[in-house]
């Protein structure tokens, strides 16, 4: 038998959830620490009052971003829920509450300043060659997001 651990905060018996699942609650949860790790950091190097400590805290904060980062990307490859999402908020322009109305209404789909510096297609479509439809358009069409199946992570009963 295992030892409980901090990350235990499973909400469904797990042997009802699938490796998919339990992976991504693992990423998300690492996720979770690292963005806390971020705010520890940035707040102890603010108030310290010795220069060549705070600089130290500083370095391991931008070091705590970069794990963080390469989870997200890790949650990007497996689900298409966050990669349509990363594509259509990541990079870019104008107001971030007009990105998704911009999509959503057909326009360019990036805001004010069309596809970010990483060459993305407008509307989302990472490379699909569309002109931004892809699961953004599903999802308008009553797809739900609340399965593990549109999460891009499995299905609920397969894949343990």
């Amino acid at each position: 038998m295992f030892r409980a651990m901090a990350s235990d905060t499973y909400h469904e018996p797990l042997e009802l959830l699938s490796e998919d699942t339990k992976n991504t609650h693992r990423a998300i949860v690492s996720l979770m620490e690292e963005l806390e790790a971020i705010d520890w950091y940035q707040q102890r190097a603010e108030a310290c009052t010795d220069p060549e400590l705070s600089a130290v805290l500083i370095h391991n904060k931008n070091e705590e971003v970069e794990h963080a980062m390469m989870t997200l990307e890790w949650l990007r490859r497996k689900s298409s829920v966050f990669d349509e999402n990363i594509s259509t908020y990541i990079n870019s322009r104008g107001p971030i509450l007009e990105v998704e109305e911009s999509i959503t209404s057909g326009a360019s789909g990036k805001g004010e300043g069309g596809s970010g510096s990483s060459g993305k297609v407008n509307g989302g479509a990472r490379g699909k060659g569309e002109g931004g439809g892809g699961s953004r358009g599903e999802a308008r069409s009553g797809k739900s997001y609340n399965t593990s199946e549109s999460l891009g992570i499995g299905s609920l009963k397969g894949n343990k």
